[in-house]
């Protein structure tokens, strides 16, 4: 599996009404790299400052690609390397994605990810390439710390986590089912 992490800054056209952005085109996406098929959309909203959602992925056959948003409020936003045998196994990026920003990060197949709300009542919107399969649903502990993952909480705010994210198992636990190419991670901003 390719190890490109995309951080996608849409163009946006604005005037005195406000703006407009185009967030997805298959055939431009097509041009950068991000050539996958997205069947499902998805939509959260997490109420506290310092909701980690994370670190997420579903095994092979329903393997997923994601493309993420903020649409309201601001995240940290990180993707974490799991393929088997990839130089970079275990390592992450990550990004703040904001309304006011309109980035979006790609997170390939092969690559946990996870969120941190910096902002009450964020919103997060993601396409997925493969459907919800709870057979398949996966993740590993957000604080592992041989990931270690700066979350980039504000200052006196403790994390909120669900507790199925609270008792994900670490990564020296985890036989990862993703192959890799050879080609690190890599995050390339277009």
């Amino acid at each position: 599996m390719n190890g490109n992490v995309y951080l996608v800054h849409p163009k946006r056209f604005g005037d005195s009404r406000g703006w407009f952005t185009e967030v997805y085109n298959e055939e431009r996406f097509a041009e950068i790299g991000i050539s996958c098929r997205f069947v499902q959309d998805n939509h959260s909203m997490s109420a506290p400052v310092g909701t980690i959602r994370g670190l997420h992925f579903q095994t092979p056959p329903f393997a997923q690609a994601k493309l993420v948003r903020c649409v309201r409020g601001s995240i940290f936003d990180v993707a974490v390397d799991i393929r088997a045998g990839s130089p970079t196994n275990g390592q992450w990026v990550g990004a703040i994605l904001s309304a006011e920003n309109g980035d979006q990060l790609f997170v390939p197949a092969g690559f946990a990810h996870g969120f941190v709300t910096l902002e009450p009542n964020t919103e997060v919107v993601y396409k997925v390439s493969a459907p919800y399969a709870p057979a398949n649903d996966a993740g590993l502990l957000w604080n592992d710390e041989d990931i270690g993952v700066n979350w980039n909480l504000p200052d006196g705010v403790e994390p909120v986590l669900s507790d199925k994210d609270q008792r994900q198992p670490r990564l020296a636990e985890f036989e990862s089912p993703f192959s890799c190419d050879g080609t690190p991670m890599r995050l390339i901003e277009v």
